[in-house]
């Protein structure tokens, strides 16, 4: 086991923390406030906000979506180039901080920000951002990665750098009470695939990581049990483990998939599935394609997650155990909008992947374009 693992991001959790913003952000520095739809201005979180930056100059820029476009995006690079914005504070879930961090890399960059995510740009600064947590999700207020989509292209791609790593993220559990079950269930499935891509691979030694991962896989399906009895501890708990599912420290010194996603991001970009219900889509379908490499795993959090017994079938019946999770969310296992042409649609996929360099993935590099395919074939309906 080898690695290295900083996470200076400052984490401001539990109810009421908003407030603490004013003492967050320099008193000179000019502050571009970014957010979503509108949400906020109903259930109180802008208000707060508001008068938390009391004094403060700022600015605001709605309209971020979930999977953000450049199309959008690049609006709020503008603003950041033409009034001098010195910190751009996004108040959402993961998509609204994944913006925010194309728009602090790109803010900076001559060129077109498009660039970054293609990767024909690298980033070297970036204006300083913050987080106000609405949705948990992605872990995306502590960690360095984003996802941003490009609409004209219908193409949807990461980046991460260490330059867009929030300096702090506040996050307040009540402001969970208003959100959409159905957000709610993609912020818990979202969460688990996190910790399943850098967990189901093969054993490992190291077992702080490994042990940290199958609590965090426990506590979810425990959230997931118990989805209709929603409480502060239960809000708090989803907030908590989404972002630790995916602050870097699981991941440390041990093999990661990430497959499931590329894939998945495919999905959204082409059909507009949700984020999280497109790994639910991808994922059983991809275990079973790897099922050789990844069955003593599978075996692994078949008794250490869902509690089953030893047995010759234990690594399918967690891969039936991980499906009847998500059906019991009412999540799908298989993708049905996508038109009336199956092969059509798996052929549209595939020709995604190998435009955008996904020839070899998994913790293997085995998953090419013709097991790409394989598990298309199967999460297709």
């Amino acid at each position: 086991m080898k690695f290295s693992y900083v996470n200076p991001t400052l984490i401001q959790f539990g109810q009421e923390q908003i407030a603490s913003l004013t003492d967050l952000i320099a008193k000179d520095q000019k502050v571009l406030v970014v957010y979503g739809g509108g949400s906020i201005k109903k259930n109180g979180v802008y208000d707060q906000v508001a008068a938390a930056l009391e004094g403060f100059d700022w600015v605001e820029f709605s309209g971020v979506g979930a999977n953000p476009t450049i199309e959008v995006l690049d609006q709020a690079v503008k603003i950041c180039k033409e009034q001098d914005i010195d910190f751009v504070l996004g108040v959402g879930g993961g998509s609204v901080i994944d913006g925010v961090k194309y728009i602090a890399a790109s803010a900076v960059y001559d060129g077109e920000g498009w660039d970054i995510p293609t990767g024909k740009h690298t980033i070297t600064s970036a204006l300083p951002i913050g987080a106000i947590l609405t949705l948990p999700a992605t872990g995306s207020e502590s960690n360095q990665n984003s996802v941003v989509s490009k609409e004209a292209t219908k193409q949807k791609l990461p980046f991460a750098s260490p330059e867009v790593l929030p300096k702090f993220a506040i996050m307040d559990p009540d402001v969970m009470k208003t959100l959409p079950q159905r957000q709610l269930v993609n912020g818990l499935v979202d969460a688990w695939v996190h910790t399943c891509e850098q967990y189901l691979t093969f054993p490992e030694t190291a077992l702080v990581q490994e042990g940290y991962a199958e609590a965090l896989l426990r506590t979810l399906k425990t959230l997931g049990d118990n989805f209709e009895n929603q409480d502060d501890a239960w809000r708090a708990n989803l907030m908590w483990a989404a972002n630790q599912a995916l602050n870097g420290l699981i991941g440390s010194g041990v093999s990661q998939d990430w497959a499931t996603h590329m894939i998945g991001h495919e999905l959204t970009a082409a059909y507009g599935v949700d984020h999280a219900r497109s790994l639910a889509i991808v994922q059983p379908s991809l275990l079973r394609n790897q099922f050789a490499v990844k069955k003593a795993k599978l075996e692994q959090m078949g008794k250490n997650v869902f509690g089953l017994e030893q047995s010759d079938d234990l690594a399918e019946k967690t891969i039936e155990a991980i499906e009847a999770f998500y059906h019991s969310l009412d999540v799908a296992t298989v993708l049905t909008e996508h038109g009336d042409d199956k092969a059509a649609a798996i052929d549209n996929i595939i020709g995604k992947l190998e435009a955008h360099g996904m020839l070899a993935l998994g913790e293997n590099q085995a998953i090419t374009l013709k097991e790409s395919r394989e598990i298309l074939e199967q999460a297709v309906a």
